[in-house]
């Protein structure tokens, strides 16, 4: 049967077995839509209108978080393409599986500064794993399987499919592909036999090492694999900020996050480690600090399915290129020969102890501020209501470090976060694609008052789905991570840093239909947080915070991780 492209893009869609995509109509993709709207039902699509082109971004990015699976987006031409980078960009950076698909004129008018014209995939070719405009329409169910395949396979990624008008309009005959070949582009899985023999030897001999877990072992799905790793090696395991949840943060082996806003004792660890074994992360800035001084007295073991992060940042002594859940279990196999041959495990006792120790040492506290609401003891509190079950997003700053501190992650695909790219407004939008995806779930996003406004329109989105999202508003009036900055390195010049007017977040709230919760004082937070949760439908708690907390340890910008300032 002849189908005009927009059917032969949702019946691709449908063959790919999407379920749910975020978006927002125009002129360019009026065919899709008219064609979602007559066949959604027999498709067992659900579209979802966002507020906002970005919103359908990070919704598709939260729920490609949350599953491991691709998500989809749809939007139209220029402006709306436009509105989209800062979500592919960001799906690039945190290497996220996506497809996004864009509006564009009819290709006769491609050139001539039409109507809503915009180069979207020139624009966005140093943001997408791949990206393709369609010129003919018997090309388009063969690119749209290839998108889902380059997505989802090797590192993760975008994938940009941009439509011009004419290929949604046109009609052929709808075939598509079982199967996907590309023959540049074959992502290695399997380690190097040689390079894991190697690298398994260091672990053995190595006296005091410390695994360190990045967003890729959430990326191959390794969790209990460098789960048993940890344990047969008996080494300390911190996670990146992607990676918390990959490795249980109750674990005894645990120590907890790394970096800019590690703990004390965790960077402690990684600074006078003999062995960093790296599994899935790329050594990005917010890990090492100043990179000439990053773990100095330490050889490097790297694990990555992409070739160009090996030794990009940090020069490696052992590299294994391949899938971080396939190399993993080449280890555990070459870890098991080498046993058996006798080859021993060398005693980290003292290290151990020595961790121990730096761990007591310095803690991570906060100090309790009469009736002021502490935004740390709120995240706790968090924890304990939720039992460290709930699927937790947020946006970028100080709540976001105070939640990757404190919450605790002990499962995997439950911390949703912008770590590339770092943007704010991601947390609320990203908890709505999650929630979609595990309507089961509790899924809650801690937000800043500076992202929430930047994001906020999507109340809408919620109270018209009924997407039971919780909101956590951790309210101080102020670009939190911004004035803290600038108190401590800028001589507390507040410059443009101070949130003089906010709306009444539960009156707006209230405007859209959605139940709103206030705190005001410390005795409030747990009834409040309580009520909140065991509210049905979407949700918004606000906490009024304390106005100049800061988050500690701190790493100054450009310092090394043993400069980190404590309080």
């Amino acid at each position: 049967m002849k189908m005009r492209g927009a059917r032969i893009l949702l019946e691709s869609l449908r063959c790919e077995g999407v379920k749910h995509v975020f978006g927002y109509p125009g002129g360019a993709v009026l065919h899709i839509y008219d064609e979602l709207v007559k066949h959604a039902e027999e498709l067992g699509i659900t579209h979802y209108l966002v507020r906002h082109e970005q919103a359908s971004l990070f919704g598709a990015a939260g729920y490609a978080q949350a599953t491991g699976k691709t998500g989809v987006a749809l939007v139209t031409s220029g402006p709306g393409g436009t509105n989209a980078v800062t979500g592919i960009a960001n799906a690039f950076m945190d290497s996220l599986p996506m497809v996004v698909f864009t509006g564009q004129v009819p290709t006769h008018l491609i050139g001539n500064d039409a109507f809503q014209e915009a180069d979207l995939t020139g624009i966005t070719r140093s943001c997408t794993k791949h990206n393709y405009l369609v010129k003919h329409v018997e090309d388009l169910a063969p690119t749209i399987k290839e998108a889902f395949h380059v997505a989802s396979t090797g590192r993760p990624g975008p994938v940009l499919v941009d439509l011009p008008k004419d290929m949604t309009a046109q009609e052929i005959e709808f075939s598509y592909p079982e199967t996907i070949d590309i023959r540049s582009y074959k992502p290695q899985v399997y380690g190097d036999p040689k390079a894991v023999r190697k690298a398994v030897g260091a672990m053995l001999q190595a006296e005091r090492p410390v695994l360190y877990i990045g967003g890729g072992a959430h990326a191959a799905g390794a969790y209990e694999e460098v789960k048993q790793l940890a344990e047969k090696l008996n080494l300390p395991t911190t996670c990146t900020l992607m990676g918390l949840g990959a490795f249980p943060a109750s674990h005894p082996l645990s120590l907890g996050m790394l970096g800019m806003h590690g703990g004390y004792w965790t960077n402690m660890a990684v600074n006078n480690s003999d062995l960093l074994i790296s599994i899935g992360a790329r050594f990005d800035d917010r890990v090492t600090g100043k990179l000439s001084e990053f773990a100095s007295g330490a050889k490097f073991i790297h694990v990555d399915i992409d070739a160009s992060c090996i030794s990009k940042n940090v020069p490696c002594d052992y590299p294994v290129v391949g899938d971080a859940k396939i190399v993993v279990q080449q280890m555990l196999k070459e870890l098991e020969e080498q046993l058996a041959g006798g080859e021993k495990v060398a005693s980290k006792v003292s290290w151990h102890d020595q961790i121990a120790a730096w761990k007591k040492q310095h803690p991570l506290w906060w100090k309790e501020e009469g009736d002021v609401i502490k935004p740390q003891y709120v995240i706790e509190e968090l924890h304990r209501i939720t039992k460290g079950q709930a699927v937790v997003s947020s946006d970028v700053g100080q709540h976001q470090m105070w939640t990757a501190q404190l919450y605790g992650f002990d499962t995997p695909r439950n911390w949703l976060n912008s770590g590339g790219l770092g943007a704010m407004g991601y947390g609320f939008p990203a908890a709505v694609g999650a929630a979609v995806a595990r309507p089961n779930d509790l899924c809650v996003a801690v937000v800043g008052d500076g992202g929430f406004q930047m994001v906020l329109n999507e109340l809408a989105t919620v109270k018209q789905y009924n997407i039971p999202v919780k909101i956590l508003l951790i309210n101080n009036g102020f670009l939190g991570m911004v004035r803290q900055w600038q108190e401590q390195f800028y001589e507390h010049r507040y410059s443009h840093s101070n949130i003089e007017v906010q709306p009444d977040f539960v009156k707006l709230a209230d405007s859209y239909g959605v139940a709103a919760f206030r705190a005001t004082k410390m005795n409030e937070v747990s009834h409040t947080l309580e009520k909140a949760l065991n509210t049905p439908g979407p949700v918004l708690i606000e906490m009024k915070v304390a106005r100049e907390e800061n988050v500690f340890p701190i790493v100054p910008a450009g310092a090394a991780l043993k400069d980190m300032i404590l309080s």
